[in-house]
Order: C-alpha cells, then structure tokens, then sequence
C-alpha cells in the first residue's frame, strides 16, 4: 500500500479545500457544468487531496488522475464510476506516479543540473528568482515526480540563495 489506510488521517482540510477550488470548480467553470453535472466523484477528489497531503503525489501526477477520473465520467448516458481510495492508489502503482522522496536521487538530479550549467548558477546566485529554472529542470529530469519542496530546498543550500 502506498499510504496509510484512508481509516487514518485524513489530510489537511486546506489542502482539501485548495484542490477543490483551483482544480475540480475550475475545471466545472471552464466546462460551464455545475456541481451538480456529471463530474469527478467526491471519493476521487478526496483521495486526490488525502494524497497530496500526505506527500505520496504531487500536483502534476494528481491533475493526471483528476484528468482519468474526469475522463471516465464524461458520458451522462453511463452510470457514474466511484473512484475509491483503492482504486486511485492503482492508478498510481500501475503507472509509477508516486513522488520521489528520496533526498539521494532528489539531490543527484540536483548536481547533475548544476554541473552541466555554470553559467546558470553565477545568474542565479546574483538573482534568486531564477532558480525556477533549476527547479523545472529537476522536476523534468524526474518525470515530474520529484518533490517540488525538497527541490526547491536542496537548491537554495546548493546554489547559496
């Protein structure tokens, strides 16, 4: 199992209620559907969010599995499809979105951007701001599936910023 039993903790209802309003009511506004159209089940978007929380997806791999669930619920003629908690958890095993952690591989990925781009380094350190850059590059490197924060940590301690 990736994450502790959803029976557990739930999550931060911040977190939650960030997902809700930026991805799942943004998406609803975009489509001009309402809530109470055919969209992503609760338990999706609740598993998504619990998810998040718990730092086993990021917010890349979580639009993928909103876009999945999306998807599946967009015939009003079939039956709604329930995503449990379960059944968002395969998604992410059978295709190998759980977030890298992993401060060893985070920060090879980190030296290996480093080393390759000196120039960049000298204009980050003189403007921090560009450590986006270095950032995008990592989570690229990673498939996207590194996390954002331990990134952005590492960098600030390798580039001096």
């Amino acid at each position: 199992m990736i994450a502790a039993s959803p029976k557990g903790e739930q999550g931060d209802p911040i977190v939650a209620a960030n997902w809700l309003i930026n991805e799942h009511l943004g998406r609803l506004n975009k489509e001009s559907l309402t809530i109470e159209d055919r969209t992503v089940p609760a338990s999706a978007n609740g598993a998504i969010a619990t998810l998040i929380f718990r730092q086993v997806i990021n917010g890349k791999t979580a639009k993928e599995i909103y876009e999945y669930a999306w998807t599946a619920n967009s015939d009003p003629s079939q039956p709604l499809k329930i995503f449990t908690f379960d059944d968002v958890e395969h998604f992410i095993k059978t295709r190998d979105l759980v977030q890298v952690t992993d401060l060893g591989a985070i920060e090879k990925a980190v030296d290996e951007i480093i080393a390759a781009n000196p120039d960049k380094v000298a204009q980050a350190r003189a403007k921090p701001q560009l450590i986006g850059w270095f950032v995008g590059q990592v989570m690229k490197s990673s498939g996207g599936k590194a996390n954002p924060q331990s990134v952005n940590d590492l960098l600030k301690t390798k580039l001096g910023i």
